[in-house]
């Protein structure tokens, strides 16, 4: 693993987007694997910066998304379809046909997570896939537990992933409880990954990510594996680290 460690969470976001475009003026059509929440948007909000400012062109790319939640419509305000219309897509000339997020509302959740690894295969490989990393080692919606060859798959969230995301809901009770999202069997599968750390709320999992043993309790771990993977941390995160010496 190669770690790029930066002052704060503004630059952490800047060497993100600094990499996506690098490589995209490199290979117009990217595969791009994204993610939500609060870690990436300020990723998204410079690449939106770069794209009002240079056109960077995008119509080429594809972007998969890692999750959805069950039961949220497109419309939802706190749906990753929303999310991501309002924090990239509206923002950039990405064509719609080319942006995938699973549906969380289809009838058939099983039939739609083999239909999404069918895209993947169809579109995929994904060249750059973008994570965080849960506090208790989740990437994706894939919680402790989870099969290293796990695809997409549906999954129920545990207490403190919920309680990790009720500060999106007006109350904790209208927090889903289940969601979509890409098996981590399916994100290894990316060329690169870049794994975005920042707060002081993720030191344990960042220690136990480059000293802790393989394992599915922490499915990061799997990341140990991965061939080309980039961590890029604030220094909240890097406080009290033994990395630093």
């Amino acid at each position: 693993m190669d770690i790029i460690t930066t002052a704060s969470y503004k630059e952490m976001s800047k060497v993100a987007s600094s990499i996506i475009i690098s490589n995209l003026r490199v290979k117009q059509n990217l595969v791009l694997g994204l993610a939500t929440g609060s870690t990436p948007k300020g990723t998204y909000q410079y690449l939106v910066e770069d794209y009002k400012q240079n056109r960077t062109d995008y119509s080429k790319v594809k972007a998969f998304n890692l999750d959805e939640y069950i039961g949220l419509g497109l419309d939802h305000r706190n749906s990753y379809y929303s999310f991501m219309q309002k924090n990239l897509f509206q923002s950039i000339n990405m064509k719609s046909e080319n942006t995938f997020i699973p549906n969380g509302t289809a009838k058939d959740i099983f039939s739609e997570c083999q239909s999404y690894e069918n895209k993947l295969a169809q579109h995929g490989p994904i060249d750059i896939q973008l994570l965080g990393l849960g506090q208790n080692g989740h990437i994706g919606f894939n919680e402790p537990g989870t099969s290293f060859q796990s695809t997409t798959h549906l999954v129920e969230l545990t207490h403190s992933t919920i309680n990790a995301n009720a500060r999106f809901f007006e109350s904790s009770d209208e927090v889903p409880t289940h969601a979509i999202t890409m098996g981590i069997h399916t994100i290894m599968q990316a060329k690169k990954i870049l794994l975005l750390i920042s707060g002081k709320n993720k030191q344990d999992a960042f220690q136990k990510l480059l000293y802790g043993e393989l394992s599915e309790k922490f499915p990061a771990s799997i990341l140990q594996t991965h061939p080309n993977v980039t961590i890029i941390a604030d220094k909240d995160v890097l406080q009290n680290n033994r990395t630093i010496a």
